[in-house]
């Protein structure tokens, strides 16, 4: 087995540890729609992006819509 070459104090492993951590995820408002989505990507819910139509979304109907 390996032995270590020196001991790391408290300190010093607390401060490595300390520096792994989840980050905040960063939201932006949508020109268009107003959704919350992550910035520089097309928006999921009306398909635009720097306020102009890059991709056609889909309406799905579900019950709500659907009539008899």
């Amino acid at each position: 087995m390996a032995l270590q070459a020196k001991r790391h104090s408290k300190t010093a492993k607390r401060t490595r540890r300390g520096a792994i951590k989840l980050k905040k995820l960063a939201l932006t408002a949508c020109a268009q729609c107003k959704t919350m989505i992550k910035p520089h990507t097309v928006c999921y819910k009306c398909g635009s992006y720097k306020g102009r139509e890059v991709i056609k979304i889909k309406i799905k109907k579900g019950k709500k819509n659907e009539k008899k």
